[in-house]
């Protein structure tokens, strides 16, 4: 179903509050991906440049106690963001008070202002995460209208998205979390085909539902990554010290007979002696891994398979790494996938599905040769799994 967005809304006037997802890795202070802030200029651009008078507001890491707090202030954040809209942003270290309540009824048209860390409040006993009635109903207070515009924790049922919508007149989608509804929902709703869908990453566990859903829906899945070998098993072949999880093998076979020739693993692997990145490279057939070896990306034959089944695709959809992309030794196989999706950009949609994937193809200086890089993990995982996602569920319908 259609979700209003801000260009639905008047804003002239209005204390607009944008949940926004700021949550950026940061180091000594200093924010090391600015991805998250670049995502979320377009809506609070628009509201500025509409007399809106905007409050942003996200969460940042977890807060468990005092030392928490110390490292995850968004005040590095808030002169980041005022460096990038080219104008004050007024920050407020608190996340309730008469000083924030007084900043944002000092606020004119056109101006902004940033308050602290909604997870601080998680030390009073997780009333962010847990979605505290009272706190989703004084956030609620502050503003006229509700912008969500943090897909990252869409699936999070948390006082800054789901508590203040249930307590304001009004609450629309920012063009981030429009895109996301568009291109990943939209493209599970009506896909255009051939679909492929690659799923990689650690563990069989972590994608269960997403398999299952994407095996109704997708025309070929293929599977690289550490959770392959757990297939691998599940078809009666040795994985040596691969990564396996064993009381997840029956449901392997179970999802193999599901498939119906719909999954493919590919038929070789990049193998090393050692998790270490550099440890002696090996090529082994899926039947000829040694006990003493593990597998660390996919193989070049499995490259090869995979690619072919990209290149005639009309939409592509990847989440999880094909192996392990941070040792330069075993990038090949994530590396080479993410180039191969890049070059059908122009005639297919292609989709990254946040998190690790996302990382890599950042990594390898791809981040312009895909449709849509999503900005959540957890939410883009549980989005594929075909999942009501609250942070969406709480925008007003069309």
């Amino acid at each position: 179903m259609a979700k209003k967005t801000v260009k639905d809304i008047n804003v002239k006037g209005k204390k607009v509050l944008i949940r926004v997802d700021f949550n950026v890795p940061m180091k000594d202070g200093v924010i090391t991906d600015e991805n998250r802030i670049v995502e979320a200029l377009p809506t609070i651009k628009y509201v500025l440049e509409n007399g809106g008078r905007a409050i942003v507001f996200s969460h940042l890491g977890r807060v468990k106690d005092e030392a928490d707090k110390a490292k995850n202030s968004l005040a590095p954040v808030a002169k980041r963001l005022a460096e990038h809209l080219n104008q004050n942003v007024n920050f407020v270290p608190f996340t309730r008070g008469a000083e924030l309540e007084a900043a944002v009824n000092a606020l004119k048209d056109g101006e902004v202002l940033m308050f602290e860390n909604t997870r601080f409040e998680d030390l009073k006993g997780k009333k962010e995460s847990n979605n505290d009635p009272e706190l989703g109903k004084y956030w609620a207070s502050l503003g006229d209208v509700f912008v969500n515009d943090a897909f990252g924790t869409a699936h999070r049922d948390a006082a800054s998205n789901v508590g203040i919508a249930a307590n304001i007149g009004s609450t629309v989608a920012g063009f981030l979390l429009e895109k996301e509804i568009n291109f990943i929902g939209g493209t599970l709703e009506n896909p255009a085909r051939p679909f492929v869908a690659i799923l990689g990453g650690a563990k069989v566990s972590d994608k269960i539902e997403v398999i299952q859903n994407l095996l109704k829906i997708a025309d070929k899945v293929l599977i690289g990554g550490g959770m392959a070998f757990t297939f691998f098993k599940a078809m009666g072949y040795e994985v040596g010290k691969s990564l396996l999880e064993v009381d997840k093998v029956e449901l392997a076979k179970e999802l193999l007979e599901q498939a119906n020739g719909k999954i493919e693993l590919g038929n070789d692997v990049f193998t090393g002696k050692a998790f270490d990145p550099e440890t002696e490279r090996n090529v082994r057939a899926i039947d000829q891994i040694p006990t003493d070896e593990l597998g660390l990306d996919i193989g070049p034959n499995t490259i090869n398979i995979f690619k072919s089944y990209i290149e005639n695709a009309k939409t592509v959809v990847w989440n999880g790494p094909l192996g392990v992309f941070e040792f330069p030794k075993f990038a090949e196989g994530t590396k080479s996938v993410a180039l191969t999706i890049a070059s059908i950009k122009d005639r297919a949609t292609t989709i990254i599905g946040g998190g690790d994937s996302a990382a890599a193809v950042i990594q390898f200086g791809l981040s312009d040769g895909f449709t849509h890089i999503s900005t959540g993990g957890g939410a883009s995982l549980e989005y594929l799994e075909g999942k009501v996602l609250p942070g969406i569920a709480c925008v007003d319908d069309k």
